[in-house]
């Protein structure tokens, strides 16, 4: 292995409560009835088809989709820079890495704007050669899209590549681009392990052994 391609959301800084107060918030001020079965559902999506999938469901007037997704993205950015979020170990975890003469890739779902956001929170943002954004690509993860051309970008072969997800859908990403899983469960019990080549549980030096 020659590169380490983190995902963000759930990897680099626990994200979730602040997507599903922001989506809350803002897609309700506009109308929208946010039911748990389909919130369940647009976990994976991005915020272009989170916003077009509410928006069939619960159509409002006067903002476009545009604006209301914009409005979505800054409010998770202030929470971000409010609260942090940052997953334990991270920063050493990286740099160790980084020592070990890996290349460092991100490749995310979520918009590009707030991953500067994310990483200098994380105190992390010197250890990545590369990041990159689903929306750059025509469809995000589980497409491989992704994550090929985030090895193409870090300049080594997707079988050279090996990725830590926290999802399923970005594990299938990274399996369809030929690459490597590590799966990252952070505690989560009910992670579908069955894509994962390896599993981490948190960052500490001890899971390194999975990069020698």
């Amino acid at each position: 292995m020659k590169a380490v391609i983190f995902d963000m959301d759930g990897v680099i800084i626990d994200s979730e409560p602040f997507w599903q107060r922001a989506e809350f918030e803002i897609f309700s001020s506009l109308g929208v009835v946010l039911e748990e079965e389909f919130t369940n559902l647009t976990k994976t999506m991005t915020t272009v088809e989170v916003t077009k999938f509410w928006y069939e469901k619960f159509p409002w007037q006067n903002k476009t989709l545009e604006e209301v997704e914009e409005m979505v993205i800054t409010r998770v950015m202030e929470l971000i820079e409010q609260v942090g979020g940052e997953i334990k170990g991270i920063e050493s975890f990286i740099k160790k890495l980084k020592s070990n003469g890996f290349k460092i890739g991100l490749a995310t779902n979520s918009p590009y704007k707030i991953i500067p956001v994310v990483l200098k929170k994380a105190g992390i943002a010197q250890y990545f050669d590369i990041i990159f954004s689903a929306e750059f690509v025509e469809l995000g993860k589980p497409d491989p899209a992704i994550y090929l051309m985030t090895s193409k970008k870090l300049g080594i072969n997707p079988e050279n590549c090996i990725v830590i997800e926290d999802s399923y859908s970005g594990m299938l990403a990274a399996k369809k681009a030929g690459m490597k899983v590590v799966a990252f469960t952070n505690g989560n019990q009910d992670l579908n392990l069955s894509l994962a080549d390896y599993k981490m549980d948190c960052f500490l030096e001890h899971q390194l052994t999975i990069f020698s």
